[in-house]
């Protein structure tokens, strides 16, 4: 899921830059382009030590670990399901609480110790097995898990709040051109540290080794976090405000309390003070118990307006729950994006280029990445300009369609693997000494960056445009959790392929040796898996747009009565 720093740029755009021109009450001693260094060294750093640590680490949980495949990727599964999800939390608490400063520091701090302490279990014997066929001890693996878990929690601070935090810096600056500017920027910072964390930092771990490859990323995040706090005399530092979170959660808990109440046709709903008056819908209908004014609520009224949900609150819940499962059909997308797999496959592949030089195994998912990057800045440079001629949407095409598109392309991609993996294996097998290229992969990886391309930023895309402008920062949130949730589903998959494919004996799909197992009937199921998946989209299509037509019913008779 490394498209997203491609992938978020419109939301964070939209959202974002109608606060930053406002606001000229900010002195001129802090913030401004000085500061822009110490943030985005920041962002890039952390990027680069946490990646170029992912994309290796299947082989070092193995290695030296003495891990099972099924049991490495579950662990990689679950460290991206934490790293993911926990932002979510990271910008609740920098938006309500500690403010994006302190959050970020915080994190900064997490992922150096994390990654020293995975440092450490390179060069210290007795936080490892002492053989290869002892298992790790719960001590051993407590460490490990630790480590893991502080890069997740300081993961979950920076990237949600970074980008946000270097817009801070630039409110005083009434200058359109300078914010965009640093947008791309950050962008392209995002995009240059994710390859170079598959290309170099992976590199350096196989040619000298665990040693010198964790030592590189620990020295890494000690340069980020000296930077970010090296600036902090700097720094704009803004006031916590009120989460869009508390509101949403708010509704819930007064719509539960209220649920034995009746709603009346005479019944007074609390709007808030905006301009633009938002009408009360019938869909979700027992939502509107939360912003009813009766005697129940009248007390808490009175005694604090803010307690009693209004109708705005009441309406962006609406609004994010008809677009759940629209966002639950890109699930399993991410969920092919994520595997590990593919990376052991390039290891039993000829990965020659040259008599001298071998691409490491963990580096082939830079052609996802390169792919995602080319096309994002292709589509919109290039054909949305000539696609809007014909389909006459400002955007190219709409976002359900490329939506549509990306998980088209992603079942494209799981039967080119298995293809692919099913001549692997027949040749690993044989008599011959011929080895396949692993070229023979990109293809795959392509085509899942691709999808990722039209699917993601589609998905990006439509929650902007369903969701309230008050809760645009929501839909990275939203995001987010897909790619968390999409963790969680690899981590069951695989573990539920292994358990039944290895019974009475057998040899698992998902062996630790794949020439013995049978990857390529596990990509065959993620390809039908898919295929299933791009019907239930379908139909999430369908109700989603009666639901928004229903809306626009009710809105339509709001303003003719």
């Amino acid at each position: 899921m490394e498209g997203d720093m491609n992938q978020d740029k419109q939301t964070i755009d939209a959202e974002l830059q109608t606060q930053l021109l406002p606001n000229n009450h900010l002195v001129h001693q802090t913030g401004g382009l000085r500061t822009m260094p110490f943030i985005i060294v920041n962002e890039a750093f952390e990027k680069v030590a946490s990646d170029g640590l992912l994309a290796n680490m299947i082989f070092y949980l193995m290695q030296v670990y003495n891990m099972e495949a099924v049991t490495g990727t579950s662990v990689l599964y679950i460290w991206s399901a934490l790293s993911t999800g926990l932002c979510v939390f990271g910008a609740f608490v920098s938006d309500s609480y500690l403010g994006r400063f302190q959050v970020i520091a915080f994190g900064s701090i997490c992922s150096l110790v994390g990654a020293s302490f995975l440092w450490l279990t390179s060069i210290v014997p007795q936080l490892t097995p002492s053989g290869s066929s002892c298992p790790p001890t719960p001590a051993q693996l407590g460490f490990l898990f630790g480590s893991l878990g502080l890069m997740s929690i300081g993961s979950a601070c920076i990237k949600p709040c970074s980008i946000a935090f270097g817009a801070d810096q630039l409110k005083h600056h009434n200058n359109q051109r300078l914010i965009d500017s640093y947008f791309n920027w950050y962008y392209a910072s995002a995009t240059i540290s994710t390859i170079v964390a598959s290309t170099v930092v992976v590199y350096i771990q196989d040619q000298f080794g665990w040693r010198v490859g964790f030592a590189v990323p620990a020295l890494i995040m000690l340069c980020s976090a000296l930077m970010f706090l090296l600036g902090s005399p700097l720094y704009v530092k803004v006031k916590v405000n009120k989460s869009p979170f508390s509101g949403l959660i708010r509704v819930l808990i007064i719509a539960f309390r209220n649920r034995k109440i009746h709603l009346l046709p005479n019944d007074c709903y609390n709007h808030s003070n905006e301009a633009v008056r938002v009408e009360l819908t019938d869909n979700f209908r027992f939502l509107n118990k939360a912003c009813v004014v009766r005697d129940v609520n009248t007390s808490l009224l009175s005694a604090s307006p803010c307690s009693v949900p209004t109708v705005e609150n009441v309406e962006s819940l609406k609004s994010l729950i008809r677009i759940i499962p629209v966002w639950s059909s890109g699930i399993l997308l991410f969920t092919n994006v994520v595997q590990n797999f593919p990376t052991l496959q390039a290891k039993k592949m000829n990965r020659n280029i040259t008599s001298w030089f071998e691409i490491p195994a963990g580096s082939f998912s830079v052609f996802m990445i390169l792919t995602v990057a080319i096309w994002v800045m292709s589509y919109d440079r290039i054909l949305v300009p000539f696609l809007a001629k014909f389909t006459h949407e400002p955007r190219g095409l709409h976002p359900k369609t490329r939506m549509g598109i990306g998980l088209i392309l992603t079942i494209i991609a799981m039967v080119v693997s298995a293809i692919v993996e099913t001549i692997r294996r027949h040749l690993a097998n044989s008599t011959t000494s011929v080895d396949m290229s692993a070229m023979w992969l990109v293809p795959q990886f392509m085509l899942l960056g691709l999808s990722q391309a039209f699917n993601a930023v589609g998905q990006i895309e439509f929650y902007y445009s369903e969701l309230p402008n008050s809760m645009a920062s929501l839909a990275m949130a939203v995001f987010m959790v897909s790619g968390a949730v999409a963790a969680l589903v690899g981590y069951l998959l695989t573990n539920t392929v292994d358990y039944v494919t290895g019974q009475r004996g057998g040899i698992s799909w998902l062996s630790s040796d794949i020439n013995e197992g049978h990857v390529d009937y596990y990509y065959w199921l993620l390809s039908f898996l898919n295929l299933l998946n791009f019907l239930y989209y379908l139909i999430c299509c369908r109700v989603h747009q009666s639901l928004s037509h229903a809306v626009g019913e009710e809105g339509t008779d709001g303003i003719e009565d």
